[in-house]
């Protein structure tokens, strides 16, 4: 969206600058150049028309923009408008046209005074029915089905808590679920649907909150896996599992316990202020879940590990044990490592901890391994070979997969120093 308004000023200055309008706005904006020939609506699908342009250029024309800049921005909008709809008519069939106009209406509703949300709420309901064009006339367009999902999500914003409000979550849902399916590479997306979904389950009833929530965790952890440093994605699964962790807190039947969910929570916004220290919401947030960090540590919690050196050994010559996990690396505990408040491993101490150097790790992932003992299978591949070690289950490996990509991450940032200081600090 912000990339458009520095597209259409550059046009703008173009075609103020001598050029002709045509050539300000062809192929560049997505503008189909097809001619007036080529057009098959009726007559009264032109008045029809006719009148849909109408309303959507005078809620942009009622725009004026709450200071100079925003009055500026708005001459830029309503010119470009113009030259869509102006496209428009020369083919009614230009998927592209429909979805720039879309864009011109979505950002116009941004440029909107404050107090004036019904303005708003028209201009995006505008912007949502050229959209729905857009894809009706092109299927697979993924930025109009995400851009739609936003101004859909924006409308639903204004209403609160209110069942049309429930209704709009849904839809802007089934927009970025769609949007995702056409480009599977997309955290934003994946993190916009995850906080839709987040929104959402504030709504329903309690009954369907749960599956609602654990649907958007598993959204925002897909946003992570596809960029590990998105910060924003990393945040709001701290969110999502700290409101998790109250509502556990409140039900009084948790299937998972409390003050696990909210350590976490405390995961990930630490991991996000380590990202971005200077965002004071990360800031606020971390004081408020630092305690219920396993300090001096990031993550405390049990892997079966082999014996040292021998990543082969029977099955029966693996051991559970606490594993601890800081800015530094991942290790086996002993007694001299044991937190606050954990119970003590139960690691023969005549065997040799297993210790991973963050700086050596190469990469992260699940594995399933019938040479593995039974459970959820982790291997850390280092510079030095592979590291193989099992979790509990499924889930728990989920929140070591996480918490070590992101150390490892906030080493390859270069600010392992910032999470350090929270840790230890």
């Amino acid at each position: 969206m912000r990339e458009l308004l520095g597209e259409l000023k550059e046009d703008g200055e173009t075609a103020a600058g001598g050029g002709s309008a045509r050539s300000a706005f062809g192929d560049g904006n997505g503008v189909g150049s097809a001619d007036a020939e080529g057009s098959s609506y009726s007559q009264d699908s032109t008045q029809q028309f006719s009148s849909h342009h109408d309303v959507a250029m005078d809620l942009i024309n009622s725009v004026t923009g709450v200071d100079e800049e925003g009055r500026s921005r708005q001459r830029i909008l309503s010119f470009a408008a113009k030259r869509y709809v102006n496209a428009i008519e020369r083919n009614p069939d230009d998927p592209d046209a429909y979805y720039n106009w879309a864009l011109v209406l979505q950002e116009s509703a941004d440029n909107v005074d404050p107090n004036s949300s019904s303005s708003k709420d028209a201009l995006l309901e505008e912007a949502c029915k050229k959209y729905a064009e857009a894809t009706r006339l092109c299927p697979t367009l993924y930025d109009a089905y995400y851009n739609w999902a936003i101004a859909i999500a924006d409308r639903a914003k204004m209403r609160g808590r209110t069942k049309e409000a429930e209704e709009l979550w849904k839809q802007a849902i089934l927009n970025y679920e769609k949007a995702v399916q056409l480009n599977w590479n997309s955290p934003q997306a994946l993190n916009n649907w995850g906080l839709g979904l987040q929104e959402l389950s504030a709504i329903v009833p309690a009954r369907d909150k749960q599956t609602i929530i654990k649907t958007a965790i598993s959204k925002f952890r897909a946003a992570i896996q596809l960029q590990f440093d998105f910060h924003r994605a990393i945040y709001n699964l701290g969110t999502v599992l700290y409101g998790l962790a109250e509502d556990t807190m409140r039900s009084g039947k948790p299937d998972v316990s409390p003050n696990e969910l909210y350590s976490q929570s405390a995961i990930y916004v630490a991991a996000a202020h380590a990202l971005k220290p200077n965002y004071s919401v990360y800031r606020s947030a971390l004081r408020l879940v630092r305690s219920m960090l396993p300090l001096p540590y990031l993550k405390v919690g049990y892997l079966t590990a082999p014996p040292a050196n021998n990543a082969i050994a029977p099955h029966k010559d693996w051991e559970r044990s606490q594993f601890i996990l800081n800015h530094e690396g991942l290790q086996q505990a002993d007694a001299s490592d044991q937190p606050p408040s954990q119970s003590p491993g139960h690691l023969d101490r005549g065997r040799k901890p297993v210790r991973i150097n963050i700086a050596d790790i190469v990469s992260v992932s699940a594995c399933a391994d019938l040479t593995l003992p039974s459970g959820a299978g982790l291997c850390i591949e280092t510079i030095h070979g592979p590291t193989f070690l099992v979790a509990d289950s499924w889930e728990a490996l989920d929140g070591w997969l996480d918490a070590i990509r992101l150390v490892y991450t906030i080493f390859a940032r270069g600010k392992s120093d910032v999470l350090a200081g929270i840790i230890t600090g």
